[in-house]
């Protein structure tokens, strides 16, 4: 009978270990395949550990491994590595900086000041932040989002509202604080608050309970942003501040920060209306949008006084520059170069003029002869060399003489300054498309003259720091953080330039356009061994807002094309390729081409950068 028992007892613990050992190995390959594992499977595995460990005879297992294979595992040892490795802290946690100090900027009138007066409202960025409430399901990757007050306010400022960000990123962020300098009653306490929405009803894993509050500002005052508590309790009024509606503008809103079936959206926020002839200026604050509700009712912030004395003179410019200036790297199979527009010229490019196509003319190097401002009618345009082999040549480019042209203008009521910073091809090449599992040459479908690509470093007028870039992608593009930005020798953010076509890319990879189950112009990006540092060859072309200052060149107020309408007919280029596909999947790959925008389909060269509608407004996206 002792016998039976001792070897039940021993089948028990055989089974009691094996189960210890499948669910720690278990736990181990979600964490080396970056896998979270779901709440309750956690639970379970911990829940078996637990019963492994407070067994019978546990003096007996105190020490116990099992061998499998050759692997020998520690349970007790195994349990508390992983429960080190497992629960790795969430990117939000850790808080970005950029990987160098910044430099002391050269001498001006306000960049870089610290604070920016609206016109009687001073207002000041502030970036130290006390988390109050975080949730850690939803929202971007799932991770959830984490709420914060705005604290280390300076004497006689004032919060208008809080902030929040997803956690699946490092913690970088800031509010604007605002402080009334005209004794104009410019800002107020709110009367009361209304409970926008509370977590007490998630059954998701969150730090105790959040409750989103918005301000009820006083007649004539709006409300600007968000309290958030962890208690039910109401805000007190000296919280935070209201501020009178001549000082205000529409907000919008931008990211998408959490939310879903929670019944409640959040987003970062942004004005409505951008722009160099809007005076809106962006916040920093969060929307929460119930999901009936079609708009907010919170404000932004306008800058009344709507002069420049805050954006950085000439020499401030050129600083910055130095400081953030790109490396552009190109895909190791690129074969059509950048240039400058001054060696494209001299190296044989043509104007044509419509209605006399046998006797097109030279453009001097500045491009002086070319006809001024107008419209895109289509008298004009530019053209390669008549001499094929020169011809072949220009196509290539000249990336040791390429330049880079910069515009500089004032973003978000002045509060920023965009650099967006324009560089020329001759040629674009063809497009490749993949089709599933295939990638596809697309003849002449892609190919034009004259190509003008960009992207925009976004500063911040308080202190001169780069919050973000803009990498242009044919008809739109996207803004990247600075946080999620690759940077090399120091603060120089990293692009790649994508083949063929050169659209912009912050990392390496195979970029779908137009994508419809997996078919869909290729935007191929790598780091090949050819590159160009924007800073070693850069001029600054136009900034309005510096008046006289900045002379800018002939060929930029050339407002026809840079390259001619190239004769091909889609339809013929699309029946080259639909003959190697099946029916299925060349019905969807027709749809996903005829979908593409005209940008990257070619058959004419584009505009040059001051007749796009990103010139005047505000990046597309």
């Amino acid at each position: 009978m002792e016998g039976c028992l001792a070897r039940q007892s021993h089948l028990m613990t055989s089974v009691l270990d094996l189960c210890s050992f499948l669910s720690l190995h278990f736990l181990k390959q979600f964490h080396l395949q970056k896998i979270r594992p779901t709440p309750y499977f956690i639970f379970l595995a911990l829940h078996i550990q637990f019963c492994c460990s407070s067994r019978p005879h546990h003096h007996q297992l105190k020490n116990h491994s099992i061998n499998t294979m050759g692997n020998c595992i520690n349970a007790t040892s195994s349990l508390q590595n992983l429960s080190t490795k497992t629960i790795q802290p969430l990117p939000i946690e850790t808080m970005f900086k950029l990987p160098s100090p910044l430099p002391s900027w050269p001498q001006g009138v306000g960049f870089a000041s610290g604070t920016i007066d609206l016109g009687g409202l001073q207002v000041c960025q502030v970036s130290t932040l006390n988390k109050i409430w975080s949730i850690q399901e939803g929202g971007p990757d799932n991770l959830g989002a984490t709420f914060f007050e705005p604290s280390s306010i300076p004497n006689g400022f004032f919060t208008l509202g809080f902030y929040s960000q997803p956690n699946n990123i490092p913690l970088y962020g800031w509010v604007l604080a605002a402080k009334d300098s005209s004794d104009q009653g410019i800002l107020k306490k709110p009367t009361d608050y209304t409970l926008v929405w509370s977590s007490e009803s998630l059954n998701i894993k969150q730090d105790g309970v959040g409750y989103i509050w918005q301000p009820i500002p006083p007649d004539g005052y709006k409300a600007i942003g968000h309290v958030v508590t962890s208690s039910p309790q109401k805000p007190e009024l000296e919280k935070i501040r209201c501020v009178h509606e001549n000082f205000t503008d529409v907000s919008d809103i931008d990211g998408w920060i959490w939310g879903g079936s929670s019944g409640i959206n959040i987003y970062s926020s942004r004005p409505k209306d951008r722009g160099l002839q809007y005076l809106g200026v962006s916040t920093g604050t969060f929307i929460a949008l119930q999901n009936n509700s079609p708009a907010t009712s919170l404000a932004g912030l306008k800058n009344v006084q709507g002069n420049f004395h805050v954006m950085p003179n000439l020499n401030q410019i050129e600083a910055l520059v130095q400081e953030y200036s790109p490396v552009i790297y190109f895909h190791p199979d690129e074969e059509f170069f950048p240039s400058s527009v001054n060696w494209f010229f001299q190296n044989g490019a043509l104007l044509y003029t419509k209605g006399q196509e046998s006797n097109p003319v030279g453009i001097t190097p500045t491009g002086s002869n070319l006809p001024q401002g107008g419209s895109n009618d289509g008298a004009y345009w530019i053209d390669l060399p008549s001499d094929d082999s020169e011809k072949d040549r220009v196509k290539k480019g000249n990336l040791q003489n390429a330049s880079v042209y910069i515009h500089v203008k004032p973003m978000l009521g002045a509060t920023f300054t965009d650099l967006a910073m324009w560089v020329f091809y001759p040629f674009n090449g063809a497009a490749r498309a993949k089709v599933e599992f295939f990638t596809i040459k697309l003849g002449k479908i892609g190919e034009h003259v004259g190509d003008w690509e960009h992207v925009t470093l976004r500063i911040s007028n308080f202190n001169g720091e780069l919050q973000g870039v803009y990498f242009s992608q044919h008809s739109k593009g996207t803004w990247v953080s600075s946080s999620q930005l690759e940077f090399q020798n120091g603060n120089k953010p990293v692009v790649y330039s994508s083949l063929h076509g050169h659209a912009a890319y912050p990392r390496t990879g195979d970029f779908l356009q137009g994508n419809t189950k997996n078919i869909g112009i290729r935007n191929d990006t790598g780091k090949g061994k050819f590159f160009m540092d924007v800073g070693a060859n850069f001029s600054v072309v136009s900034a309005d807002y510096l008046r006289s200052t900045i002379v800018e060149p002939p060929w930029l107020n050339f407002a026809r094309e840079w390259g001619p309408k190239i004769s091909y007919d889609i339809d013929d280029e699309i029946k080259k390729v639909d003959k190697f596909l099946p029916g299925k999947l060349r019905t969807a790959f027709e749809k996903a081409i005829r979908g593409i925008p005209n940008e990257v389909l070619g058959e004419e060269g584009p505009t040059g950068p001051k007749w796009k509608d990103n010139w005047s407004g505000d990046e597309r996206t």
